[in-house]
């Protein structure tokens, strides 16, 4: 420990003489999602340039959440770096929990930012997160499976289309199955998904008066859709399954379709991680003709907490990590397939993503997710697979629950929807809606 912290120290005072800032070791909390472990293989980088040393905390995505939500409400300190989304970014900056993003020098070009991510990274114009990966929800699904049952995946299939193909690619006897769709609790797990498609079927969290919805025909049939679709073609303990959990049930052949985060495309197309790579296709989240799509609109981004003692090392290390600069790192290490996705549009101009096969249905993805009117009737919120409100996350949480315990056979749709209904109705009155 001793010779470590010498060391640290020596660096310090040698960047001191040589004219440069002191450095510093900030500690950053982030998710366990393979884009993010790439990063920290490639920290090296960043610090042979700045001098600064990184200390991560990878947790998984439902802690990474309460860590940092409670770290921050408290103002804790036990982080330099957050990595938070698009939920979080705008109601914690509004309440002047994050350092201000606007001043990035110009070669960082900030205006290279996807719209969609930096409006959903901001509040009043004030950019509060770099979006390290942008995503929306698409289809990835097993070709050599469609083309064996003799099916054609169309480019933006109904709700009706995928189901009807699930249960005739499920083969239970060899551990393939017809589909795989998230079921571990969480409102960024099951409820980024079932918020999503509920979307799709005319289902909303709220009315335009913010009286809760759940005890709507349009929700319980989102609800039981879901239900039997996954009781008759989906893997054994689904309500287990999260992003992660179905990655690697894609990755081992185990899933004939799979709908979830667009990011996900370069690891099922990845034959070091994939068994399937040389087979898989991609098409648009279904929809079920109102007009809506079930795909989400999501980014991870890395933000700094109001109060830490080493801004300057924070905001040098996200100029590093969502810069172009750190994009073609990655491709000059890992391939174009494995840049991370969804946050600049340079990256989709650039003649060698083109060439990436998932590139153009990831920006079409992106591009069609509308959080000012994410829903079939008119809503007072704004969010795709959240409603952009502080209580939302302890809500639908709770609904989460509700909906995998219904999932794991341990209760009815019906009286799920029951629950859900009765506890988001004492919620926001509590909150006074």
């Amino acid at each position: 420990m001793y010779a470590k912290h010498a060391l640290r120290a020596a660096m310090a005072c040698f960047l001191t003489v040589a004219g440069i800032a002191q450095a510093d070791v900030i500690t950053i909390a982030t998710v366990n999602n393979g884009d993010m472990i790439r990063m920290q293989g490639l920290t090296s980088d960043f610090t042979e340039k700045t001098g600064h040393q990184v200390e991560w905390v990878t947790l998984e995505e439902n802690v990474l959440r309460q860590r940092v939500t409670t770290d921050i409400t408290t103002r804790g300190g036990q982080f330099d770096i957050m990595t938070i989304g698009m939920y979080e970014t705008p109601i914690w900056g509004a309440n002047g929990w994050l350092v201000p993003l606007d001043d990035l020098p110009a070669a960082y070009d900030a205006d290279d930012i996807l719209p969609a991510m930096r409006d959903g990274l901001s509040h009043d114009g004030t950019l509060y997160a770099a979006p390290f990966y942008g995503e929306s929800s698409m289809i990835m699904y097993r070709t050599d499976l469609f083309k064996q049952a003799g099916l054609t995946m169309p480019e933006a299939p109904t709700w009706d289309f995928v189901a009807e193909a699930a249960r005739q690619l499920t083969d239970k006897d060899n551990e393939v199955y017809g589909i795989c769709l998230r079921g571990k609790a969480g409102w960024g797990e099951n409820m980024a998904f079932l918020t999503a498609m509920g979307n799709s079927f005319g289902a909303r969290w709220f009315d335009e008066d913010w009286k809760a919805q759940f005890d709507s025909d349009a929700w319980k049939e989102t609800l039981s859709f879901y239900l039997d679709l996954m009781n008759d073609a989906g893997p054994p303990g689904a309500s287990n399954n999260g992003f992660n959990e179905n990655l690697s049930l894609f990755q081992q052949g185990k899933c004939a379709m799979w709908i979830d985060a667009t990011v996900a495309a370069s690891f099922v197309t990845n034959p070091a991680d994939s068994t399937v790579a040389d087979h898989v296709g991609f098409a648009l989240a279904p929809d079920d003709g109102k007009g809506k799509r079930g795909n989400w609109l999501w980014a991870w981004a890395l933000g700094i907490p109001a109060g830490t003692q080493k801004e300057a090392a924070a905001k040098a290390f996200i100029e590093w990590a969502t810069s172009k600069d750190y994009l073609a790192l990655v491709a000059e290490k890992e391939g174009w397939a494995n840049v991370p996705p969804g946050t600049r549009a340079s990256l989709y101009a650039n003649p060698e993503y083109e060439k990436v096969p998932f590139a153009a249905m990831t920006l079409k993805s992106i591009e069609t997710a509308d959080p000012l009117h994410p829903t079939v009737d008119p809503v007072p919120y704004v969010g795709v697979q959240f409603v952009a409100i502080p209580e939302f996350a302890g809500i639908a949480t709770e609904v989460g629950q509700e909906f995998s315990a219904a999932l794991a056979g341990q209760q009815s749709a019906d009286e799920a929807l029951q629950k859900a209904q009765a506890l988001t109705t004492d919620a926001m009155e509590a909150a006074g809606y």
